[in-house]
């Protein structure tokens, strides 16, 4: 199969989608600040992408919670596990890297699970956004701070309103 990728809108700017086959192998940004490791993303199609196109469209408007695509992406087993594992996180709620860690069975393996969570060739999908730092705060983002913030906020849960009194 070969390798291939094409150029989608979005609501945080143009996305990158890498495939091979139907398995998607990237989701990057404009301007990604880690240079994919993939190098070779192939010749520019303007077809294909259908589901992953639908399903990104469908997550921006709101009404996709989870993703349901063939993922191939390429690093180590133990990138491969961190990524996993991100894919666990549910919408709306956030891990740090140091529950991660443990998660995985080493409660010092923190920094690896930074290193691999920034190392995530298919953003979006397989939600890195979700990790923070152990105090909560907003640590780097391949796709830069302002948009992990506005995926945050897009996965916000409404406020309830029903308890209000004003």
């Amino acid at each position: 199969m070969l390798v291939h990728h094409t150029v989608v809108d979005s609501l945080v700017g143009p996305l990158t989608l890498v495939g091979e086959g139907e398995s998607l192998l990237g989701l990057y940004f404009d301007g990604h600040l880690r240079t994919p490791r993939l190098t070779d993303l192939g010749p520019r199609t303007d077809t294909g992408f259908d589901e992953t196109r639908r399903q990104l469209d469908e997550y921006f408007d709101g009404t996709r919670r989870t993703f349901d695509l063939p993922l191939a992406p390429r690093g180590s087993a133990f990138e491969r596990s961190v990524w996993t594992l991100l894919t666990s996180i549910p919408y709306g709620e956030t891990r740090t890297y140091g529950q991660l860690a443990e998660e995985l069975g080493d409660p010092r393996a923190a920094q690896a699970v930074g290193n691999a969570n920034g190392w995530n060739p298919i953003s979006i999908i397989v939600p890195c956004h979700r990790v923070v730092g152990a105090r909560g705060g907003l640590t780097g983002y391949a796709g830069g701070l302002s948009r992990k913030r506005y995926l945050l906020e897009l996965e916000e849960p409404p406020a309830d309103l029903d308890g209000r009194l004003f």
